[in-house]
């Protein structure tokens, strides 16, 4: 259980189970700007409350995108670092196959 003197009891007991945006940027670390923007984009989810429609990111929401971040960074390192990683990318593009496929006809 948490001690409760430990930092995490602290900022939970003081900010409750729904931060602001600008709570949210600040325990980011990124501009009250760029937190509207992770939540408009749906890259962060969130909830608008009150008459107004304030944006408010549950405290556990957070916690799961910031581990979801560790885990994406992480997977980024292994596969940069694996032998895949010279290879090149190739995409398919349907538009430029159907137009080479009526070429044909």
């Amino acid at each position: 259980m948490n001690d409760a003197n430990s930092p995490e009891s602290e900022v939970s007991g003081t900010l409750g189970r729904f931060l602001t945006l600008a709570d949210t940027a600040e325990i980011l670390n990124v501009s009250a700007s760029q937190a509207y923007a992770l939540v408009r984009s749906g890259e962060l989810p969130a909830i608008k409350i009150g008459g107004h429609g304030h944006w408010r990111v549950e405290r556990s929401v957070l916690e799961s995108y910031i581990e979801a971040k560790y885990e994406e960074a992480r997977r980024m390192s292994l596969w940069n670092q694996s032998e895949y990683a010279s290879l090149p990318e190739y995409s398919f593009d349907a538009n430029r196959r159907d137009q080479t496929r009526s070429s044909w006809t």
